[in-house]
């Protein structure tokens, strides 16, 4: 009997919601999977349970989370054991083994790598963090998986990997579905007739507000840091969009997000990033029209599936959005949701373990 086990760092303690629930999603997904004479085992930290159906045994370790993070990113993981281990995240016991002679194997995950490329967004300690254990990743990991081949060029400027780069991409939540109560919701949330849904910098929205004005539109900005809020609305008013109709939230609950979207003209990526673009997908699951910067990650996860703009691009593509182009774009959405699935993204895993 082959068994993987699968890092769950988040599952008492979360750090970042998308990748806790990415890690749960994928777990389910690998003990639906699961060859013949293969099963499913959790290494979760102290006091943590990892709550699945079809998954064996779990480990729980000694340490909780945060004592976890430091221990491991010094090399220290005495009691984790070997075998086939994979971690959804970098969180992942980083150490040399063996893999000739004693068939252990250790892959780690990276979905976001804004500590390298734009620091200045991710926390300090995050960042220091996230570095540190891309450096223990280039020395001991079998394989790092990366969701685009965007940011496989790019992870591979930032270590020696050679040939162990994979792409395996993400998908939305595998509960994400709008909710029975959406009209409620958006009428909570202080939803309009007509508005957009936005993620991006305040530097970056400039074109997505002067697009909201032209469609008599109210934008929903999704994802901002804490205390980016003033920033937002004065490029908002800088468009001519007035502070009403601008609604700034740090990450909704899945229910509320999925009655947001399903309700808006048309989701909006105002910048590129070098991460997973989670509302993206999360979009696309909906059918609702996608309007993004192009860029190398945007490029790679929308492909024909929406519509890829530059600054000044925003407003002829929300105004196709909102009138004549809606149900060619949500067709196109919808076509390329299939791209991404939790199972599919689980039988890669397996043949990457059967690989190695």
């Amino acid at each position: 009997m082959a068994v993987l086990r699968v890092v769950l760092d988040q599952v008492n303690d979360v750090v970042d919601a998308d990748q806790a629930e990415a890690s749960r999603s994928l777990m389910h997904a690998l003990a639906r999977t699961a060859p013949p004479r293969c099963e499913i085992e959790a290494i979760v930290p102290s006091g943590g349970d990892a709550g699945s159906d079809g998954v064996g045994a779990v480990h729980r370790l000694g340490l909780a989370r945060r004592e976890l993070a430091a221990a491991w990113q010094l090399g220290m993981v005495a009691g984790v054991g070997g075998g086939m281990i994979h971690a959804p995240t970098l969180f992942a016991p980083l150490v040399k083994h063996d893999r000739a002679n004693d068939y252990d194997q250790t892959v780690a995950t990276v979905w976001d790598l804004r500590a390298w490329t734009s620091p200045e967004q991710v926390p300090r300690a995050s960042a220091l963090w996230q570095r540190g254990m891309l450096k223990r990743a280039v020395r001991h990991a079998d394989a790092i998986v990366v969701p685009t081949h965007a940011m496989a060029a790019r992870i591979a400027d930032l270590g020696r990997f050679g040939d162990r780069i994979r792409v395996i991409p993400g998908a939305a939540a595998e509960d994400f579905s709008i909710p029975l109560d959406a009209a409620e919701r958006r009428a909570a949330l202080g939803a309009p007739a007509r508005y957009l849904v936005a993620t991006g910098r305040a530097e970056g929205l400039t074109p997505v507000f002067a697009a909201a004005v032209a469609a008599d539109a109210d934008v929903f900005v999704w994802d901002a840091p804490e205390g980016t809020a003033p920033a937002v609305a004065e490029a908002a008013a800088s468009a001519g969009l007035p502070a009403p109709r601008v609604h700034v939230s740090p990450r909704l609950e899945t229910p509320d997000r999925a009655a947001l979207l399903a309700g808006a003209m048309a989701f909006t990526a105002a910048d590129e990033v070098a991460a997973w673009p989670w509302r993206m997908v999360e979009a696309l699951a909906l059918g609702v029209p996608v309007i993004a910067a192009d860029g190398g990650v945007h490029r790679d996860v929308l492909a024909e599936g929406g519509v890829l703009v530059g600054p000044d691009g925003f407003a002829d593509a929300v105004h196709d959005a909102a009138g004549d182009g809606a149900r060619r774009l949500s067709v196109l959405a919808a076509d390329r949701s299939r791209a991404y699935a939790w199972d599919s993204s689980a039988e890669r895993v397996w043949t990457l373990h059967a690989e190695l």
